[in-house]
């Protein structure tokens, strides 16, 4: 028993998982969620990111073999394909049952918009030059739950939806980067294969300056000056953790790299949301 739990907590992707469930819970308080809303927020969001990490690995059990990625539990026999599947199965029917009686049957569905989105991009579509989609849908639709859960729903700005959009587009060609050639081994064709390493490293970099930028740029009143710094660091933060990463010379340190440096800049536009104020 002791061996499948610690299986499904490895395949349920905790750093990503934990990540995301974080920023939105800061982005919860930041709106001005009360703390029984933050805790439905967190909740409903971590139902999601379970969902969609133990399907991934599910479904990419036998890719995952093939290239011998030992660190994945399915593939390495740590915990069986069929009971990853069955949890992921029932997180993804746990997302609406504590999301809409928690919140709001609008915000509820905006969440599973969220989780279906994410987990079409698991399949079919993380093989097609649609792939991105999947990740600016389920991102831009994050941020619109957190605001829609609050009493009044009221109405997600544009500028937000857009700068969580942009922000998941720009983390799915960074989380690609790194397995751009075991992908390509096991017929794996998104939009980051068919534009290339460093096609990917600039769509990564300006997908994230511009989410950043958004979020300076696109609430009423002049930007401020920590809100400009901060659009500065998104311009350098991704390009020098993908050279460290790479100085590694680590299977994995790459991409961990990549997706560290997406929730640093997700952090400090976060951060933004909830020093301005400004959001609702």
């Amino acid at each position: 028993m002791s061996r499948t739990v610690l299986g499904l907590v490895s395949a349920s992707h905790p750093e990503p998982a934990l990540a995301v469930t974080t920023v939105s819970g800061l982005l919860a308080w930041g709106v001005g969620h009360r703390p029984a809303g933050i805790v439905a927020v967190v909740a409903s969001v971590l139902a999601t990111q379970l969902a969609v990490g133990w399907a991934n690995d599910g479904l990419d059990a036998d890719r995952d073999a093939a290239v011998g990625r030992t660190d994945k539990p399915v593939a390495s026999g740590a915990v069986r394909r069929r009971t990853v599947l069955l949890a992921a199965g029932l997180a993804a029917l746990a997302t609406p049952a504590i999301a809409v009686p928690a919140t709001n049957p609008t915000a509820g569905a905006c969440l599973t918009l969220a989780l279906v989105s994410a987990l079409l991009y698991d399949w079919p579509l993380k093989a097609t030059v649609a792939s991105v989609l999947p990740y600016a849908v389920s991102f831009g639709a994050l941020p619109a739950f957190v605001v829609l859960a609050l009493p009044g729903v009221p109405v997600p700005p544009a500028w937000l939806v857009g700068a969580g959009a942009l922000l998941g587009a720009g983390a799915h060609f960074a989380n690609a980067l790194p397995d751009l050639a075991d992908d390509a081994r096991t017929g794996v064709r998104g939009l980051p294969h068919r534009l290339g390493p460093a096609g990917s490293r600039i769509a990564a970099a300006g997908l994230l300056l511009a989410a950043t930028a958004t979020l300076v740029l696109g609430p009423p009143g002049p930007p401020s000056w920590v809100g400009l710094a901060a659009v500065l660091v998104a311009a350098t933060v991704p390009p020098v953790s993908w050279y460290a990463g790479r100085a590694t010379h680590r299977r994995g340190a790459r991409s961990a790299a990549a997706f560290r440096a997406v929730m640093l800049v997700a952090l400090i536009d976060v951060a933004l949301l909830v020093a301005s104020g400004r959001v609702v």
